[in-house]
């Protein structure tokens, strides 16, 4: 195996020279730091990335930290997409720890990356409580940032979207259209997403002085057979209704596949509402009217508390970032329209 002391005997200068050179210092002439890069490269030298990190104190790495509840979805891909995106922009590598399936698990997924020397991490939570993390974050000696979860004791380490405010927005938009019998599809149990969506809906049911009916409530899990099923369900309840809201684009595409297969236009008898603005959204039939949630927005302000952390900055807590309704063809004017 190639070594330092290697590269330096056939570039003709000292192995100090050769570590400020790959550590990027720039007092090394120009010269010198061509004929070490070449040698480098000639040579098929490797540097020891955790020896060069116990040196400095740096990986230039970040992890994240995801539950595997979260992969199967475009959701993930999007997070993952925005992550791995910033990071290269940062000039670091992205190291990726499953969450699997309860709070120890996450919370052991969070120390493994600690373990590898991450300078820092970013934490999607989905078993770990506000309380959890809390609890969690003075024990922790690198700066660690968590996304779309409100925290109480340390909000400057948190970056969430407003869900409930584009919630109560969006259905209260729907309620301008005409819209009044709205059924809601809820999101996975225990959801900090799903809860603040479904408390959006019934404060914009509250404001415009529309009666919550239970039975137009159901169950989903952020799949679109769970917005199927659900859908299914509504219908079997035989309660009217003209638009449905799906607390997630997957759900709302199982819904309308379940609509269809009982002869329900969309939107021309029901309209149909939902969140995320995945990929497909916009290709689908008809083209759904759903919440744009920032994921890019959100990824780029974690990495730059992050960044200032590592800086040895104080930083503050941030404002909720607001979502975008993005109108589109699978609502309609209900029977109260009178614009």
């Amino acid at each position: 195996m190639v070594t330092m002391l290697d590269v330096a005997k056939r570039a003709g200068v000292s192995k100090a020279t050769v570590s400020r050179v790959l550590a990027g210092h720039n007092y090394v002439s120009k010269t010198v730091r061509d004929r070490v890069m070449s040698t480098v490269e000639e040579m098929g030298y490797r540097p020891n990335v955790h020896a060069r990190s116990l040196a400095t104190n740096r990986s230039d790495s970040i992890g994240l930290m995801v539950p595997n509840t979260l992969y199967n979805g475009p959701f993930f891909s999007e997070l993952l997409f925005q992550v791995a995106t910033l990071t290269e922009q940062l000039g670091s590598q992205l190291i990726l720890a499953d969450g699997k399936h309860n709070a120890e698990q996450e919370r052991e997924a969070i120390q493994f990356l600690l373990d590898t020397r991450c300078d820092a991490v970013i934490v999607y939570p989905r078993y770990l409580s506000v309380e959890d993390i809390d609890a969690l974050l003075p024990t922790i000696s690198k700066p660690l940032v968590v996304l779309n979860r409100r925290l109480q004791h340390y909000p400057q380490y948190a970056v969430c979207a407003d869900h409930y405010s584009d919630t109560f927005e969006a259905v209260s938009w729907l309620i301008g259209q005409g819209h009044r019998e709205i059924a809601f599809i809820k999101g996975m149990e225990n959801s900090a997403t799903g809860q603040s969506r479904l408390a959006g809906y019934l404060s914009a049911l509250e404001k415009h002085q529309i009666a919550v009916n239970d039975a137009l409530i159901l169950a989903g899990c952020w799949t679109p057979e769970s917005g199927k099923i659900a859908a299914t369900a509504l219908l079997n309840r035989k309660v009217a209704f003209s638009a449905i809201v799906a607390s997630n684009d997957d759900m709302a595409m199982g819904a309308a596949n379940a609509l269809h297969a009982q002869g329900i236009n969309v939107p021309g008898d029901v309209s149909l509402l939902s969140f995320d603005n995945i990929p497909v959204a916009s290709y689908f039939i008809p083209a759904l009217t759903t919440v744009h949630v920032p994921v890019n927005e959100m990824v780029a302000s974690a990495l730059m508390q992050l960044t200032n952390m590592l800086d040895g900055q104080n930083v503050e807590a941030l404002p909720l970032i607001r979502g975008k309704l993005m109108q589109r063809e699978s609502v309609g004017k209900g029977p109260y329209y009178s614009g």
